[in-house]
């Protein structure tokens, strides 16, 4: 008879017609062999391969291989595609699939029995041989790929987030951003995406409040994406690049005056421990704006990050921001002290990513302040001592330049687009240590740096930014005539001056005494009293626009007589010395 049904293989084969037919799911072969009477495989015969998972035997060049049948409620659904049949597989009775990644394909299943699935799924293992810190270790993997966002599924059912850090042959080190506590190497399940992080943006994220992953925690629904974009985000072309050009006003006379900050700008906030840099940056988010606002005064927006703070600190800012009514323009990423470690090191890229579709695909002027990125570099020193890399300066790892740039590079301005993107990374210096590496590396790669000094905070004064070790190199392009006032310049140029002279003057009144000072020496010790009490003095909800801020500083050098004000050119001290 044509149709043999085989004990062995447990389906149909016609052998009159050249195919097979499986009782259970009815489906085609590609190849149809020929049967015995005695239920053995002829080895002349061609391999028959169904689309079925179970018992099938199949050639493998000159030899026949069979599976360990299955039962039917065990073998692997399967879709039924349409089979076309062309005039050559008519002649030699075969059958071939119009879908070429359709083909008939076995469960590849690894060592530990997970299955993998088809070429086209999601692989997934349980392979895990190593955890140590933040970092797990799989073995037996194939084609992972370098930043490959993993899914890890733990013994209690709970899911986390990982990355692919590093691959070696079969190996992947995986870092888990919520912590590896509770990963084992029975359990836990790790499943390959094939895909980059990604995090969902919008416009709606301004007045919501995140986690350091990106996650709501305000109560309010999720997000409801407009984009998702990678976080590491894309290089800027240099040819592009637009220099940074406007001022953006701060409402603190020290920054406005004496180191006015360009949009596109990216200048850090050098502090230390004890010292009030999160009320100052509070200050900045509840007065930044434009100085002209004609441009675009509802086109302003801030992105803050917060690495590593307390509970206390996190309270602060959203307190702060939702009571000066400044939260609607803000979108708060808080990363706390107690949440993992290696969350720290996404945080400031999703902020930075939300940042860039808000100004170059919403058309916002960005201010981003990151605070604390000692925080963020202590978790790459973390990072880098599990993965036992050699040490570099205090133990941060040799690359830590090269990872603060692709963090601070992620500022400026792009031909064509009308938003900016200005950053101002807060970072406190261990043992108020400027050339400690942290703030060392930063300050190569910034354009300049604003000082919080000690000695001033110590004085009751707030805020207590030092002028003489501050520096803006891209104040020239933000200030004068048509984007501040045209004395801005002089005005900067004379304050600095006098400072410096005062705080010689001060230091030889502590050699010679009072007595031996000359009357001009006398002058600028009252200046430098009213400098510091008046001009540096600020009250922490008192806002100063740029203007008043000069009128400010012209009342302090009408101390000096004309004469002595070397750095003002006659025309303008014409024009503003007399002027009341």
């Amino acid at each position: 008879p044509s149709l043999v049904w085989c004990t062995n293989t447990r389906h149909t084969c016609d052998v009159r017609h050249g195919r097979c037919i499986d009782r259970d799911e009815r489906i085609g072969c590609t190849r149809a062999g020929r049967w015995n009477g005695r239920n053995a495989r002829d080895p002349t015969a061609d391999g028959c391969v169904s689309h079925v998972n179970a018992g099938r035997p199949r050639r493998v060049g000159s030899e026949i291989h069979t599976t360990t049948p299955k039962r039917k409620e065990e073998r692997t659904p399967t879709k039924r595609w349409a089979i076309r049949t062309s005039k050559r597989d008519q002649e030699d009775g075969r059958r071939s699939y119009a879908d070429p990644c359709a083909r008939p394909m076995e469960t590849m299943r690894s060592s530990n029995g997970v299955a993998t699935g088809h070429a086209h799924r999601d692989p997934e293992y349980r392979t895990v041989s190593a955890v140590a810190g933040p970092l797990v270790v799989l073995e037996n993997v194939k084609n992972a790929k370098f930043n490959e966002i993993v899914d890890l599924t733990i013994g209690d059912g709970s899911t986390r987030r990982g990355q692919v850090l590093e691959v070696d042959g079969e190996k992947a080190v995986i870092q888990v951003f919520e912590g590896t506590s509770g990963i084992d190497n029975i359990k836990t399940n790790c499943k390959f995406t094939g895909d980059v992080m990604k995090t969902p943006v919008s416009e709606d994220m301004l007045g919501r409040v995140f986690n350091g992953s990106g996650k709501p925690i305000d109560g309010g629904p999720p997000v409801l994406a407009e984009k998702y974009l990678d976080i590491q985000g894309a290089s800027i072309n240099p040819s592009e690049r637009t220099y940074p050009e406007e001022m953006i006003q701060t409402g603190i006379s020290t920054i406005d005056v004496m180191n006015s900050i360009a949009r596109g700008q990216k200048i850090p906030l050098f502090s230390a421990a004890g010292l009030p840099h999160s009320e100052i940056a509070a200050q900045i988010c509840r007065q930044a704006g434009l100085v002209n606002k004609q441009e675009g005064g509802q086109e302003f927006a801030i992105v803050f990050a917060a690495m590593g703070v307390n509970m206390e600190t996190a309270s602060f800012f959203k307190r702060d921001f939702e009571q000066n009514g400044s939260m609607e323009r803000v979108a708060l990423f808080l990363n706390l002290a107690n949440d993992p470690t290696i969350e720290r090191i996404i945080t400031p890229r999703i902020a930075l990513t939300t940042a860039e579709y808000l100004a170059y695909e919403c058309g916002k002027h960005v201010l981003v302040i990151l605070t604390d990125m000692s925080s963020y570099a202590d978790a790459l020193r973390e990072v880098s001592a599990a993965r036992e890399e050699v040490p570099g300066r205090r133990g941060y790892p040799g690359y830590m330049y090269t990872d603060l740039a692709t963090i601070y590079e992620r500022a400026g301005r792009i031909k064509g687009r009308k938003g900016s993107i200005t950053q101002l990374p807060i970072l406190s210096m261990p043992n108020d240590d400027i050339t400690h590496p942290i703030p060392d590396l930063t300050g190569y790669i910034t354009e300049g740096q604003i000082y919080i000094d000690r000695q001033l905070h110590n004085r009751q004064i707030f805020p207590p930014i030092n002028v003489l070790p501050s520096l803006s190199r891209l104040m020239k392009s933000a200030i004068g005539e048509g984007m501040t006032r045209k004395d801005h310049s002089e005005v900067s140029n004379q304050l600095y001056a006098c400072y410096a002279i005062a705080k010689d003057v001060l230091a030889m009144k502590a050699v010679v005494g009072e007595e031996a000072l000359s009357p001009e020496d006398l002058l600028y010790l009252e200046f430098l009293g009213k400098f510091e009490q008046k001009f540096i003095q600020q009250g922490a909800y008192e806002v100063r626009d740029i203007f008043a801020s000069l009128d400010l500083a012209w009342s302090l050098l009408r101390l000096f007589p004309r004469e002595l004000l070397r750095r003002i050119s006659i025309k303008t001290l014409d024009e503003f010395y007399e002027r009341k």
